[in-house]
């Protein structure tokens, strides 16, 4: 593992942004959280825009993505607001909300997951699971989840305890699957 971050450090130094293999700096990207973002805390907090973050000790599975994400230079908080105020409509309702909120939007993963499919980005469910996937669950009791697959079956996420990387990719309902 460790020479795979190794490796990452290196071509993200030698490779202008545009030539890197997303996907594993993605990858790299959600695993430079485990053992920094050692709190879940789902607070609703009123961030900076563009580019707001919560402190970078806390979060949740969303704020694991919108971080490695915006490593890479992609700005999930922007993206999803400026999209939801042109299609506010075609996001969830599930929150009340009569327009869109800089501040949380982004941090929901039914939100994600539908700026993620109008984006284009959607796989099939039985498609294979890369470094740098965007995985989507059910989890039991029917919350939804996400994260980030690193490889094989081992995934970046916060369930409760921090960002974790665990071998859980089968481990819950998957209902989303997305490749940047």
């Amino acid at each position: 593992m460790k020479s795979l971050l190794l490796t990452m450090a290196l071509l993200a130094v030698i490779l202008p942004m545009s030539a890197r293999p997303t996907g594993s700096v993605l990858a790299a990207a959600a695993e430079s959280q485990v053992g920094v973002t050692t709190i879940y805390d789902p607070s609703y907090v009123k961030l900076v825009y563009p580019g707001g973050d919560l402190p970078i000790e806390r979060g949740v599975c969303a704020d694991v993505i919108i971080r490695a994400f915006r490593r890479i230079g992609v700005d999930l908080q922007a993206l999803v607001h400026d999209d939801m105020r042109r299609a506010f409509g075609a996001y969830p309702r599930a929150w009340g909300l009569k327009r869109p909120d800089a501040n949380i939007d982004h941090r929901r993963v039914p939100n994600l997951m539908t700026f993620f499919a109008r984006r284009g980005k959607s796989l099939a469910l039985g498609a294979p699971y890369e470094a740098g996937d965007v995985v989507a669950w059910r989890l039991p009791g029917g919350l939804y989840h996400i994260g980030v697959v690193v490889s094989g079956e081992t995934v970046v996420h916060n369930v409760g305890n921090g960002a974790r990387s665990e071998p859980v990719l089968h481990a819950f309902t998957i209902i989303g699957h997305y490749r940047w």
